[in-house]
């Protein structure tokens, strides 16, 4: 270098210039990738810090938010990172303790009616029974077994309704249609309780939803309804058109809810007292629920004890 300079530049108070210029240059670049590597080093002890802080579950010493440089940026990042995991930890505790819930809920259910099968079926190998206490025996062990296959079916539309593998075929359709779907599976009941069923619903009214499973909807609200009301006593099916959604409404003359139990009732196996002696294993308000809530509209509930029932569904108009 100092070569060159003397041969092209013959004026020695230049040459020095330029020399000390280069050094100078050398000398700022040098300290410039000191201070750089410094800061990068200070930068990620902060990170390093942070880190070991957040693993501890601790919370971090040196995190300023409100600082306007990298280093708060970056742990402003990693601030968002490890509450977005927490609360995904939490979701998977509390997952895991609605799975242990629903396991124990599902055994409590089946323990009954399996047991009962069991006895029925040993006492039919084991003794000689009259050809009429045997048909007794066979018909009791038939109910057990139907029980157990609504349970089963019950379940597994809770668990398509709680996974989301039911596929809804949401359409503009008579809400006639799906309440005469939904009727058909009560009529039986109704008439061995003497029970008037009545509906009042305009053949043009239509609702956006879909009909299949809003019957299924419908159809658990009537079971509950004729299920829950004394022989001789009135089921009644009213449909009003509003501005944006449209009411059905399933009233009865039955034994009613306490007002303290109006949110319970939509719980998976949840049962008032007063209907332990009924049939039934607490989930069809839980499906009728969940099913209208899939259609983005509700239900809601008024009643009197002893006096009636009634549940209102709001469908989309």
């Amino acid at each position: 270098m100092h070569w060159i300079l003397r041969e092209k530049v013959p004026e020695r108070q230049v040459r020095l210039a330029v020399l000390a210029c280069t050094a100078g240059i050398s000398g700022a670049s040098f300290f410039w990738v000191r201070f750089h590597h410094r800061q990068v080093a200070l930068f990620a002890d902060d990170i390093c810090e942070m880190l070991d802080a957040l693993m501890a579950g601790r919370e971090p010493e040196n995190y300023f938010p409100y600082e306007d440089s990298l280093s708060a940026r970056v742990q402003g990042k990693l601030m968002q990172y490890c509450d977005m995991m927490k609360e995904e930890g939490l979701q998977n505790r509390r997952d895991k303790e609605t799975i242990q819930e629903l396991v124990s809920d599902i055994s409590h259910q089946v323990k009954t009616p399996v047991a009962n099968i069991k006895m029925f079926t040993g006492i039919l190998k084991k003794h000689a029974l009259s050809e009429e206490k045997r048909e007794e025996f066979l018909s009791t062990l038939e109910g057990q077994i139907n029980k157990l296959d609504f349970l089963m079916q019950s379940l597994i539309k809770m668990s398509r309704l709680e996974t989301g593998t039911f596929v809804l075929h949401m359409k503009e359709a008579p809400l006639s249609e799906t309440i005469a779907r939904a009727m058909s599976g009560v009529w039986a009941a109704a008439e061995r309780k003497h029970i008037s069923l009545e509906v009042q619903c305009h053949e043009e009214l239509t609702a956006l939803h879909d009909p299949k499973w809003t019957a299924e909807a419908v159809g658990n609200l009537l079971d509950n309804a004729v299920k829950y009301t004394p022989d001789g006593g009135t089921v009644q099916v009213t449909v009003e058109p509003w501005q944006f959604y449209t009411k059905l409404t399933v009233s009865d003359t039955g034994i009613g809810i306490d007002e303290s139990h109006y949110h319970d009732v939509f719980q998976r196996f949840f049962r008032e007292e007063e209907a332990a002696d009924k049939e039934g294993v607490g989930l069809g308000l839980y499906l009728a629920n969940g099913i209208i809530n899939k259609q983005k509209g509700y239900i809601s509930v008024k009643s009197q004890k002893g006096k009636g029932t009634a549940f209102s569904v709001y469908l989309l108009s």
